[in-house]
């Protein structure tokens, strides 16, 4: 089995950017996480990058989240009507690319996985 990644959209309503982060850092990462990252795409857009062991893991830890979302809804814009307030998207992983910053500052070197 491959590992998986999800990707999440989030748009933070105005004025609760600080409430958003600080409760992301709170979670707790479910069984299978390999690692999580959460970053600012945008004005008050942020995306929640997490790579599990396999699929299995994600399906597993589904509910976890849900309830987690439910916690953080109130501070969220709807993205859409159909969307809601995550733009949710995760697949397997088909290239796996480590690299080493050689020096600060530096070039990224390394080699592709498969």
């Amino acid at each position: 089995m491959s590992k998986f990644i999800s990707v999440v959209k989030f748009i933070v309503k105005e004025g609760e950017e600080s409430n958003f982060t600080e409760s992301m850092k709170k979670f707790i990462n479910p069984e299978g996480v390999i690692s999580r990252k959460v970053i600012k795409t945008g004005d008050r857009s942020y995306c929640s990058v997490v790579e599990w062991v396999d699929e299995g893991s994600l399906a597993n830890a589904r509910q976890q989240m849900i309830a987690y979302l439910d916690t953080i809804r109130d501070i969220l814009e709807e993205i859409s009507p159909e969307l809601g307030v995550t733009d949710p998207v995760s697949g397997p992983v088909v290239i796996d690319e480590q690299g080493l910053v050689t020096s600060p500052g530096g070039t990224i070197s390394g080699k592709i996985k498969t």
